[in-house]
């Protein structure tokens, strides 16, 4: 290589540039132009309600709209009836460079509609603030990387100062750090997203849960998305749930109990709705190697939702419900009667893509719930109703914001000036306030009765200081009937000092099973001995008591505690994933106790179904024992078996391998694809063990291959056991799949193995169409091992010209090749025959120098345009035609190459069958002309430079502590291990190439935007 070369080479290893023109990636983003109405007056505020839907009992009026607020992000109602919001214009932008701002507005003259409005604060350092809870003189405000506490000292409704509570909480993203609520007991609950990351405390230093965790994601213990409690000045700190994707919002009813939605990857239609059981793992990636839900495991459910939370993996609490797509965003529980009876005590939750306010009533079943789905408002007639955020008001109505936009997700806005908050309530109902009276026991005991969040703030506080003359009032509440009233009384009475443990043994004898639960709750906080009540209550007739009962001995290291579990666990049903989820979370950290004493009570009913079950939850050292016994009765179906199979991958130790080796090379009843099941999952399991020197081995490994030829499973067992023997199958399949996802992994496993020559023997062959797919996967599997044996195919002149082509294209595929094509070219050296395959991928080449050297080699052909683009005002004017668009999408230059439609195409970007629901015609405009203004989460580009020289461009689709995985715009995954990352950068544009309209004529352009509008949910 010259020295210019190697400068160039070094250059682009050190730059990690990566995009150029790269293939149509339509990266969908939300846009910053102006929507496609031919009126603007259509989204005037004068016209909001003309396109709302209400429920048939209800009715929807306008509150407040711009030019008095905009872009309302999270809202919250004091006890006075007003309305604070965080107005965000600035989410990665600079729209305002005075910042954005928490905005206090009120309806002074009590017609129902805002007249005033206050600024309570605004600087830059709360741009893009997502979350806000208003309570007394102070307002909680998320907005990453900080949780801010704001003061306002002089009660005149502007913030005097302000105190960070926690830091570190990720970038400013809409992954990161969400809204806070306080509990019945009077503690923060908060959360943060799979971009939080860790959290710190105001002075920097790392935050350490209550087990003495470090609250940081990455697997030790906790993952992604986490949900938090804490004392109001940041003690106590407790991680109650983590292992969500983007739990936008956590609330809290008043027996404690927790409810929360998640969004799931984009497209998949599988976000889900969480009953938040404490302490749970709630499955978006792998609990044990954090792999993505779409990596192959044993008995991964079938059905995408299920499988998307790893709904089949022991230690993953089930899902409530599972509501389809969407983009789920602020919470509520209506604990009012203003509205009918079907949204009393029920969560509230605002999806901002669907354009919908529901309710999701629960009801118990088993120790968890079902819930059903009850549609509050929708913006059916406007799809640019946003709805973010849900909050209740005094009076027992529903306050409601609208982001109003006609973009949502991303990080852009397509129409900033714009926003609404709407109240919902019973047809004519006005506008009132209650009035509270704080400063008496029986005013502030009636004010706790009430629907909204901060009255009841300010009624805790003040019984509180009330003391023991509250006590009388407090008790009289808790004998009433309302268990709502109840509940919340005996949080204040269990706080009561020295006398609130009897409270609470008393509570947790009560008829209400809820009551129940919030005894044995309050006892947790209240830091009691526990094993009196659960002793108590150990056969309660309430599934959900007994799961209290089974979290609380969560860490209780006494002899004791293993009793009390074994008791509990005796009463699975078999049936119900919440019980048997509730005794994992109760095990955690001593499984090898409880189980003992399990076993010990069951005796040989540890082999009946429900105690399968308890095998298959545990995580205790014998555990692979009993789930090889499990797997080698030959009553147990093949069905079952993969469940089984599965469950091995949460265990550890010695046993697990000496049982493998057991059930690989054992002897085993039943018909021959059963017993080929078993030895191919067992020995799947030996990677990395000492098998390959048992003598038994190779013919049990023989019989499993043979069963696998061909497949993933086969690529993986050659490869881990380095079984030379079957390396000329490998080959086979690569060759044969040369452009496919199992080729590139087939070829790359056996240059991995050092397995050059066998490509070298291939190409060599007179074989001349399987010479040139052996060159072909060589350039897909795009490794710098391969290198020199490419280049020396490109330059003998004695070789097939079609191999010699194909070597060239596949030489382009490494930056160590490109960059040596580039100086064969300029020095004269390449053959002119090949001159036009060089062209072809050089141009297409990721790193911007080598593409800059091969534009001015091969300057750009002709451009469909006679004339430049007009502006997008004039497109949007333009009607397109979405059959013609159509044809354009599906052209092999265009979106088709990475995106897919209804299951047709490339799964690089996101998937677009419901696009048009997501992005209106302004926004797909700009989405197409300047790709790099908003990227959706999760579709960033990364450039990973490995240490032999391999410089790979794509979107990181899955990560464990071990491997990386990136998906380049040929939708072929390429692994590689971390120890040979040399360095892994996160691109600021997008894959998608800038000049992707050069592909297209204005026409084309206009009639695609035209299809990808009609795409749409059911169309």
């Amino acid at each position: 290589m010259s020295p210019r070369a190697e400068c160039l080479w070094k250059h682009c290893l050190q730059t990690h540039s990566s995009l150029g023109i790269f293939v149509s990636i339509l990266i969908v983003a939300s846009g910053a132009v102006r929507g496609n109405d031919d009126s603007e007056s259509v989204h005037d505020a004068s016209r909001a309600l003309k396109s709302l839907v209400v429920h048939d009992e209800l009715e929807v009026t306008l509150f407040a709209s711009e030019p008095m607020i905009v872009n309302p992000t999270n809202i919250d109602v004091d006890f006075r009836g007003r309305v604070w919001l965080c107005e965000v214009v600035n989410y990665r932008k600079n729209k305002r460079p005075e910042g954005d701002r928490i905005v206090v507005v009120e309806d002074s003259d009590g017609d129902g509609v805002a007249d005033e409005s206050t600024v309570f604060y605004q600087s830059p350092e709360i741009n893009g603030a997502q979350g806000l809870c208003v309570f007394g003189s102070r307002a909680v405000v998320s907005c990453s990387p900080n949780l801010f506490i704001f003061f306002d000292d002089d009660g005149d409704d502007r913030a005097d100062r302000k105190e960070v509570l926690f830091t570190g909480l990720g970038p400013e993203h809409d992954h990161a750090s969400h809204a806070a609520v306080l509990g019945p007991e009077g503690k923060l609950y908060w959360n943060f997203g799979n971009a939080g990351g860790r959290v710190l405390d105001r002075s920097g230093n790392q935050v350490v849960d209550q087990i003495g965790q470090p609250v940081v994601d990455g697997g030790k213990p906790y993952w992604g998305g986490m949900v938090f409690r804490s004392n109001l000045d940041g003690s106590g700190f407790e991680v109650l749930g983590h292992n969500f994707r983007n739990n936008y919002e956590v609330t809290v009813d008043a027996f404690g109990t927790l409810w929360q939605s998640d969004n799931d990857d984009d497209g998949h239609r599988s976000v889900r709705i969480n009953y938040l059981m404490e302490f749970g793992n709630f499955g978006y990636l792998d609990e044990i190697t954090g792999a993505s839900w779409q990596s192959e495991r044993t008995g991964m459910h079938r059905e995408i939702a299920k499988r998307h939370w790893h709904q089949n993996d022991p230690g993953v609490v089930p899902n409530l419900l599972t509501t389809g797509r969407g983009a789920p965003a602020g919470i509520c529980v209506y604990e009012g009667d203003l509205l009918p009876e079907v949204f009393r005590g029920q969560i509230v939750n605002c999806d901002p893509l669907v354009g919908v306010v529901r309710s999701f009533p629960a009801e118990p079943e088993g120790a968890g719930y079902r819930a059903r789905v009850v549609p509050i408002l929708a913006g059916k007639k406007d799809s640019w109703f946003r709805p973010s955020d849900v909050c209740v008001a005094p009076d027992g109505s529903l306050f409601v914001a609208d982001w109003y936009d006609p973009a949502v997700g991303g990080h852009n806005m397509a129409a900033p000036g714009h926003g609404r908050i709407f109240r919902v309530a019973p047809p004519g109902t006005p506008y009132r306030m209650p009035k509270f009276d704080f400063a008496t026991v029986g005013g502030a005991t009636a004010a706790l009765k009430n629907p909204n969040r901060e009255a009841r703030y300010r009624a805790r506080t003040a019984l509180v200081e009330f003391g023991s003359t509250a006590v009388e009032a407090l008790v009289d509440l808790y004998d009433s009937d309302n268990p709502l009233h109840r509940a919340r009384a005996l949080w204040l009475l269990s706080q009561v000092h020295g006398h609130g443990r009897d409270y609470v043994r008393r509570a947790a004898a009560d008829q209400d099973p809820d009551i129940r639960v919030t005894a044995l709750r309050a006892a947790r906080q209240l830091g009691m001995d526990l094993r009196e009540i659960v002793n108590e209550r150990l056969h309660d007739p309430s599934p959900a008591v007994r799961r209290e009962c089974a979290i609380a001995l969560r860490h209780d290291r006494s002899s004791e505690a293993a009793r009390l579990w074994a008791s509990l666990a005796e009463q699975h049903d078999g049936a119900d994933r919440w019980y048997l989820e509730a005794l994992g979370i109760g095990a955690h950290g001593q499984w090898d106790r409880f189980f003992d004493a399990w076993l010990d009570r069951v005796g040989s009913g540890w082999h009946s179904p429900t105690g399968r079950d308890i095998v298959w939850r545990s995580r205790a050292v014998k555990t692979p024992e009993y789930l090889a016994r499990i797997i080698a009765d030959p009553k147990v179906t093949t069905t079952d078996l993969p469940r089984y199979f599965r469950a091995f991958d949460f265990q550890s130790g010695h046993c697990k391998t000496d049982v493998l080796s057991k059930l690989a090379f054992g002897d085993h009843e039943g018909k021959k694809r059963r017993v080929e099941f078993i030895q191919r999952e067992s020995l799947s399991r030996l990677r990395g063990t000492d098998a390959v020197g048992d003598p038994r081995f190779e013919p049990a490994l023989e019989t499993v291959l043979d069963g696998v030829t061909g497949s993933e499973r086969f690529i993986d067992l050659v490869a881990s056991f380095g079984y030379a023997k079957r390396f000329p199958d490998l080959l086979e399949t690569a060759i044969g799949s040369p452009d496919s996802q199992l080729g590139v992994k087939a070829a790359r496993s056996l240059l991995e193995k050092g397995q050059l020559e066998l490509f070298k023997a291939a190409i060599a062959s007179r074989d001349l169409p399987r010479a040139v797919k052996a060159v072909r996967v060589l350039g897909n599997a795009a490794d710098v091992r391969a290198f020199d044996l490419l280049l020396d195919t490109v330059q003998q002149e004695s070789r097939p010209l079609e191999i010699r082509r194909q070597a060239t294209r596949s030489l382009a595929r490494t930056v160590k090749g490109a960059v040596r094509l580039v100086e064969m070219i300029e020095t004269g050296e390449l053959d002119e025959r090949l001159h036009s395959a060089a062209a072809f991928q050089l141009r297409r080449a990721p790193w911007r120098e080598v593409k800059t050297q091969a534009d001015l080699l091969f300057p750009s052909p002709v451009t469909k345009h006679e004339a430049p683009l007009p502006p997008i005002d004039v497109l949007l004017r333009q009607r397109g035609s979405p059959a013609n668009g159509r044809h354009v999408y599906e052209r092999e230059d265009s979106c088709i190459r990475c995106h897919t439609v209804g299951g047709t195409g490339k799964a690089v970007g996101p998937d677009l069958s419901a696009i048009g629901e997501k992005l209106d015609a302004a926004s797909l405009y700009e989405s197409i002309l300047y790709p790099s203004a908003g990227i959706s989460h999760d579709y960033e580009s990364w450039v990973v430079t490995v240490k032999r020289g391999d410089v790979l461009t794509g979107l990181i689709v899955d990560e464990t502590p071990e491997f990386v995985s990136i998906k380049a715009a040929d939708a072929i995954v390429r692994t590689v291990k971390n120890s040979d990352v040399l360095a892994r950068t996160k691109e600021s544009v997008s894959l998608m190439p800038a000049d992707l309209q050069k592909q297209m004529t204005t026409t084309e352009l206009v009639d695609l935007v035209a299809y990808l509008v009609t795409l749409r949910k059911g169309e």
